[in-house]
């Protein structure tokens, strides 16, 4: 089952940590798609054009998925950038999500092992101090029934995290909702049961 809700980052963060004299700057930025992603990792590579490497990785939609990710060692040696921060990304918890390490080379050489633990640390440091939102896919209900329905239909909708977004007066009263996706089938069936079935859903407007 498709994860309908998940954490992604609030918004663009950046941390640096040092490594024997390299400095590596992390960026993170909250994405929606492989397009979003790159043109991330571009901007990034224009604000840092006297860099050794801007390695890159990201993964869309829930944390862990890997239907839709990429990577790039951007010149390091392979496996020792790009592979470890997807490997973080991916038990990081957070979806939707882009990640570019900027290396200043500080004049030691550390070794792919040193390489590898160093672009792991770096993307742990970020993800430790990241804000995250909470990702939701919304979905529209539009509803009518009688008046004396209204008080008891009214108290039922925070249970489902629903939110009035249209109301209007008619012989009927109509209602706009927004809520969560995965919560419209549970109240459509438990208005209808407290209806006893008069309730009318109709096309969202």
């Amino acid at each position: 089952m498709t994860q309908t809700r998940y954490p992604i980052p609030a918004e663009p963060h950046r941390s640096q940590i040092e490594v024997e004299r390299s400095r590596f700057v992390t960026s993170i930025e909250p994405v929606s798609s492989p397009e979003d992603a790159l043109a991330f990792v571009a901007r990034i590579k224009q604000e840092f054009p006297d860099a050794n490497h801007n390695c890159w990785a990201y993964l869309i939609g829930p944390p862990g998925s890997s239907d839709r990710i990429g990577l790039s060692d951007d010149g390091e040696p392979h496996g020792a950038a790009g592979k470890p921060m997807l490997t973080v990304l991916h038990h990081g918890g957070v979806g939707d999500i882009a990640v570019v390490v900027t290396r200043y080379f500080g004049g030691i050489k550390l070794g792919k092992g040193g390489m590898v633990k160093a672009y792991t640390r770096a993307i742990q440091t970020a993800l430790e101090q990241l804000e995250l939102a909470e990702k939701i896919d919304w979905a529209e209900l539009a509803l009518s029934f009688d008046y004396a329905q209204l008080n008891c239909i009214e108290r039922l909708l925070p249970d489902f995290e629903a939110k009035i977004v249209a109301k209007q007066f008619a012989e009927r009263i109509c209602l706009q909702l927004k809520l969560p996706a995965e919560q419209e089938e549970k109240l459509r069936a438990q208005l209808t049961n407290l209806t006893a079935g008069k309730i009318v859903f109709q096309q969202p407007d």
